[in-house]
């Protein structure tokens, strides 16, 4: 395809320097935050020992284990090291467990509210928007200003709503977990059905924001496609309108597959705020608890990983995009 070996090199080469940038802040950002990591750790694993000669010995101890007595530009190579080896470090606050394996645990959570939440939000928002388009009349002046308040609520604010409404007044839904408190997880009926239960509300917190912008985005593009010379040039050839209207719809839908890629970006933060309030299992819950307690190499392999998924999303549908639109391609064989 004409142009497209360079379009592609160029997005690999800037998905790399973005990573590369990412690690970088990953490392030094967490450092920069208030408070001494270490002296948490005694101050819990400490509380009956009043000698400071034996505290002192503990703290160092604990410096020299997590190397944190070493100068910061040899903790940053160290930690790209473990980095290339898969090694995410141990965690301050949960020693001697890696880091590895706490996000282990997490990140199927966040995965499994994230991304089904994220594409059905997308899918229902431009279906809506695509109709608010075509359709107009009363259902574009019914649907829009719910549109609007939808999107405009931010993403803590639409939790909130659900879990007062839903759960305080109607008890319809759990407050919080990812399960029934006390109940070991097992594959068994009962179980999954908790998982459901705790499901639905942190869900629709994210699907309904998405819905809102989506739809505002994908009405705009779809009327100025419906209004672009190459519609009324067909229309007035006599081309069946049932046709023009699915090229309208594909133009307008190549930018909201390009917004997706920042959807995710987006609602990966959204996500984090509705698994913070709803105390769900997840990355979220595991970051606040990272941050309370000073915890560097978790906190860093948290945002480390949101942020490769992140790159990954946009840049496969960076690549996806420049694949089904061809003016893409031809930009970059013009250059």
């Amino acid at each position: 395809m004409k142009g497209y070996g360079k379009y592609f090199t160029k997005k690999i080469i800037w998905f790399f320097i973005t990573l590369v940038a990412a690690i970088i802040l990953n490392f030094a950002l967490p450092r920069l935050m208030p408070g001494d990591p270490v002296a948490m750790i005694i101050s819990r694993v400490a509380q009956n020992i009043n000698d400071p000669a034996v505290l002192r010995q503990m703290y160092e101890s604990y410096m020299q284990r997590f190397g944190l007595d070493r100068p910061v530009i040899e903790q940053f190579f160290i930690y790209v090291g473990n980095l290339l080896q898969g090694d995410l470090g141990l965690s301050f606050s949960r020693y001697p467990r890696p880091v590895s394996d706490i996000i282990a645990h997490a990140l199927p959570w966040t995965i499994g509210l994230q991304l089904p939440a994220i594409l059905v939000g997308w899918t229902l928002g431009n279906v809506l928007g695509a109709l608010a388009a075509y359709i107009r009349k009363g259902f574009d002046k019914a649907l829009m200003p719910i549109m609007l308040f939808m999107g405009g609520i931010p993403a803590f604010g639409m939790a909130i709503i659900l879990l007062t409404v839903f759960s305080l007044n109607l008890g319809l839904f759990p407050i919080a977990g990812g399960f029934e408190q006390g109940l070991i997880p097992h594959m068994s009926w009962r179980f999954v059905f908790s998982i459901i239960q705790h499901y639905h509300l942190p869900f629709w917190s994210i699907v309904l924001i998405s819905i809102g912008g989506q739809a505002i985005g994908m009405r705009s593009m779809s009327i100025y496609e419906l209004n672009a010379d190459y519609v009324k040039y067909s229309r007035y050839m006599g081309i069946k309108d049932r046709k023009i209207v699915g090229y309208v719809f594909r133009n307008a839908m190549l930018p909201q597959v390009t917004g997706l890629a920042l959807s995710i970006g987006a609602m990966v933060g959204g996500a984090l705020v509705a698994e913070i309030i709803f105390s769900y299992p997840g990355l979220g819950t595991t970051l606040l608890q990272a941050i309370r307690e000073g915890d560097y190499p978790l906190l860093s392999g948290i945002a480390l990983i949101i942020t490769v998924m992140v790159l990954l999303a946009v840049f496969i549908l960076d690549v996806i995009y420049g694949l089904i639109d061809p003016r893409v391609r031809a930009a970059q064989y013009e250059e």
